[in-house]
């Protein structure tokens, strides 16, 4: 069993997909990221950075429980548990891998800034809006020349570099993107949503969703994120 710490985010979805799609028996514990459920003390034991997600698998290396943060990591740590959704030969696994850094280092934090400073931040800043827009664009742009080129991110078939891009490209109109401007990454788009185990893992943190108010846009944004802990 594996205990999965999350909320609903892109980053969590990612980890919900992926069990989906492993089938992997798993117990959602929450952390509210609004209330600051993140810096409670019995969290930063198993994810330091005080960020979702984090897993414990109770049945973990030598059948110990094992702890991991950093949604990347936990990726590849399932694709390897359950044998799935990575290749094993060198070529194939690195094809993966670099596909998901391309996600880890550009997608998920430049889309992140885009969303930040077309809709969360307070003040608005053209420079920054229009500096993370334009990033995004370029981002979407270069999916969409590889997905020209291949049925996936990282070739043929399916795998964790596309689990983990498709949950930051689900919010496009919030980045200032529209998926016809880009029509192989929406052919690929419209085949992952369309999967079952994408939209179970999509529904199962759809109801811990909520609007963010005045105390969660400090606790997110504000003194509390730069405490020492």
């Amino acid at each position: 069993m594996i205990d999965f710490y999350t909320w609903s985010t892109p980053n969590g979805v990612k980890i919900s997909i992926m069990l989906e799609e492993t089938g992997e028996p798993y117990n959602i514990v929450p952390v509210d990221i609004g209330t600051g459920d993140q810096f409670k003390p019995d969290f930063l034991e198993i994810s330091p950075n005080n960020k979702i997600p984090a897993i414990v698998d109770r049945d973990g290396p030598d059948g110990e429980p094992y702890a991991l943060f950093e949604s990347g990591a936990i990726l590849m740590y399932l694709a390897e548990k359950s044998g799935t959704l990575m290749p094993s030969n060198v070529t194939g696994r690195y094809d993966v891998v670099k596909w998901l850094m391309f996600q880890m280092g550009h997608v998920g934090p430049m889309l992140g800034q885009a969303h930040h400073f077309r809709g969360y931040a307070r003040e608005k800043i053209a420079y920054a809006i229009d500096r993370y827009t334009n990033e995004a664009r370029r981002l979407y742009c270069v999916i969409d020349k590889r997905l020209g080129a291949s049925a996936h991110l990282a070739g043929a078939d399916y795998s964790i570099a596309d689990i983990a891009t498709f949950p930051w490209l689900r919010s496009h109109e919030r980045q200032g993107q529209n998926l016809d401007d880009f029509p192989n990454l929406k052919r690929w788009f419209d085949e992952i949503n369309a999967r079952p185990a994408v939209q179970r893992g999509i529904e199962v943190l759809r109801k811990l969703r909520h609007e963010f108010g005045t105390k969660a846009h400090e606790i997110l944004f504000g003194a509390a994120q730069y405490q020492r802990r």
